[in-house]
């Protein structure tokens, strides 16, 4: 078992993050990943990837029907070279150096589509988006505003249920491949067993926020979400 502190701490970002999530989409790894990383950097990667591996399946089981298989597909097809490089990352450089470089990005990113550049959901798009995040996704768990700045016109459901199949698939395979590259120790994976249960309660907490989002808000939402995100990241390498 983890210690006290962990659960305390690490339970409390992880349920602020259930909550932000399953109301936009994203935000486990924006709300929990910096604070899993400042204050106990020995349970990242892993823990916070077994933890955002199970919450979209909860968001999946009234949502499934809106997931855009076509996109899903080619955002994997990029996943899988994007996680293989992001082991190598998690082996050789360290996360925050990432983590900083993308942040700047993904300020960039969100300050061009507020100016109305609207990158249009293309096969290219997608693949780079994956390949993106699998990278991020697997050095430092936060994987998930480049597909997210190009759902942002989609409705809430659609972005939830895509996301969410996303995040699901790309968490297991960033497990997998961190496991097979030795870079995923058994005390990981049993911390972040223990936070689920502050996971679930985030994510019944959050669920009226889904029907207020939807409300249309959703763009706004999310590109608060994906900003933040960015932020989190920049201030992660600093600190």
């Amino acid at each position: 078992m983890p210690e006290l502190s962990f659960l305390l701490v690490a339970g409390l970002a992880v349920l602020l993050g259930a909550v932000v999530q399953s109301g936009v989409g994203l935000g486990l790894g924006l709300v929990a990943a910096p604070v899993v990383a400042l204050v106990y950097p020995e349970y990242m990667p892993g823990t916070m990837l077994v933890v955002t591996s199970v919450l979209p399946l909860f968001t999946l089981v009234s949502e499934w029907r809106e997931i855009d298989w076509r996109g899903l597909g080619w955002a994997m097809l990029g996943r899988v070279p994007g996680t293989a490089a992001g082991v190598g990352v998690v082996a050789l450089v360290a996360p925050e150096v990432l983590g900083g470089a993308v942040g700047a990005m993904v300020l960039v990113a969100v300050a061009l589509t507020v100016r109305a550049v609207r990158v249009r959901l293309s096969r290219t798009a997608l693949v780079a988006a994956g390949l993106v995040s699998g990278v991020t996704g697997t050095a430092t768990s936060i994987g998930g505003p480049p597909l997210a700045i190009l759902y942002q016109h989609e409705t809430g459901p659609r972005i939830r249920a895509t996301l969410g199949a996303y995040f699901t698939l790309g968490a297991v395979l960033s497990l997998g491949m961190l496991a097979a590259g030795g870079e995923l120790r058994a005390e990981h994976v049993r911390a972040g067993l223990w936070l689920l249960p502050f996971e679930v309660a985030g994510f019944v907490l959050g669920r009226p926020l889904a029907r207020v989002v939807d409300a249309g808000l959703i763009r706004a939402a999310l590109l608060c979400v994906v900003t933040a995100s960015g932020a989190a990241l920049l201030v992660q390498s600093v600190l």
